[in-house]
């Protein structure tokens, strides 16, 4: 264990920590002129316990926008700037103070060492070292471990492989799609994937299903674990599921989260679904109160785990309240349908839900690639079980390997051009 005075601290104990800081982090925001007026006059000396928190308002991602460049930050001096890679109005700027450095090395680190990686490893990070946080997060990470550091960035997939195999790479970083690029280049320039020394992987970024998981590291062979976190909170490194498989460890030392019902914003009991929400302890540049991250997830437990830590476990993400797609009545996310598709043999990783509202009427098409020797059959046996799992009576388009189109970064799953 990287830090295990803190990692696995008595519950306790880490529960004052928590407060202490709560308390100084409610110091820190009440001295900013934009944040002071929406915290309603709280002061640190009205958190008597943890649960004191709740009163605090939410932060959205509005606010957030609205506050462009820097009506939130928490001053400086700033030493780096992230970015949100959000579509629709201002981005989301992230100033990172020496501090906020520091401590996402450390939490990156941490987040290695949870998935069993050490100063001997030579990590791979494959994704971008531009605005988007993920590459630079990684490569602190490693440099904090003392690990050996490949920063090739995003893209060059071919090239990619390369160095994987001649520098002997064991551990790949990267969004939980590019491994299914990883496997289909390899394929079309019948490149060995036996050659490769890989053995760990780190994926996030994107909703990724268990069925997704197994694909990957079967076809890999290496063990994945799924880390998680987002410009807004500092980059990744919010937390990572261990060996034990058992959630996904939130350092709470540095991070406090809740789980909200999205409609009410009542905090839900543990074991139940719903809209995680993040405070930041111990950053510096941009401090987020009870930030309303739009992730959804539950409370898996806050007992110890077998791997020793006692920070709370999170369910591995299983959804945005954005992606809800909503059609003829029917609500489903798009991982409910991942989750059927590679179930079935004979169909690659790669799909679209693609919906139409010519004429009138609304239709819902799905198009997946098969594997070579696929029949006709599989696509019945999917409007079966999405009918029998959703209620959905969707077309199922088999296409051939690599008509679907491959964007440069995350996977584009649903197209909606009823909004067009």
């Amino acid at each position: 264990m990287f830090q295990p005075e803190l990692e696995a601290m008595e519950r306790e104990r880490l529960d004052g920590l928590v407060l202490e800081r709560m308390r100084a982090m409610l110091a820190r925001v009440s001295t900013n002129a934009a944040y002071a007026p929406r915290l309603g006059g709280a002061k640190p000396g009205d958190l008597g316990r943890i649960d004191d928190w709740r009163r605090l308002p939410f932060l959205t991602k509005d606010e957030l926008r609205d506050a462009y460049p820097f009506g939130l930050a928490g001053g400086g001096p700033y030493r780096r700037i992230q970015m949100s890679s959000g579509t629709t109005g201002n981005p989301i700027l992230n100033p990172y103070t020496p501090g906020d450095i520091a401590q996402w090395s450390e939490v990156m680190a941490r987040c290695y060492v949870a998935a069993g990686v050490g100063a001997d490893d030579v990590i791979q990070i494959t994704p971008s070292f531009g605005l988007f946080t993920g590459g630079f997060g990684f490569h602190y990470g490693a440099e904090r471990l003392g690990a050996m550091v490949i920063p090739i960035g995003a893209g060059r997939t071919l090239l990619q492989l390369k160095l994987m195999r001649d520098l002997h790479a064991t551990v790949l970083v990267a969004i939980a799609t590019y491994p299914l690029r990883l496997i289909e280049v390899a394929r079309e320039e019948r490149f060995d994937l036996g050659a490769l020394a890989l053995r760990v992987g780190i994926l996030g970024s994107e909703m990724w299903s268990d069925e997704l998981r197994a694909r990957i590291e079967r076809e890999l062979s290496l063990r994945s674990f799924d880390i998680i976190g987002m410009t807004e909170t500092g980059g990744p490194g919010l937390g990572i599921d261990c060996e034990a498989r058992a959630g996904i460890h939130v350092w709470e030392d540095h991070y406090h989260v809740e789980v909200i019902d999205p409609a009410t914003g009542a905090v839900v009991p543990d074991g139940r679904e719903g809209e995680l929400v993040v405070s930041t302890l111990t950053r510096e540049g941009l401090p987020l109160v009870r930030y309303r991250t739009g992730d959804l997830t539950r409370v898996v437990s806050r007992e110890r785990c077998g791997c020793g830590r006692t920070a709370l476990r999170l369910d591995r993400l299983r959804g945005r309240t954005d992606d809800m797609v909503i059609f003829k009545g029917v609500n489903f996310y798009p991982r409910q349908i991942e989750q059927v598709l590679l179930r079935q043999p004979g169909l690659g990783p790669e799909y679209q839900i693609v919906l139409d509202g010519e004429g009138g009427g609304e239709r819902l098409t799905i198009h997946v690639e098969t594997e070579p020797g696929c029949d006709g059959a599989v696509a019945a046996r999917v409007k079966r079980e999405l009918h029998d799992l959703l209620g959905l009576g969707p077309e199922i388009r088999l296409c051939r390997f690599g008509e679907i189109e491959r964007p440069p970064g995350k996977a584009v799953r649903v197209v909606d051009r009823r909004k067009t």
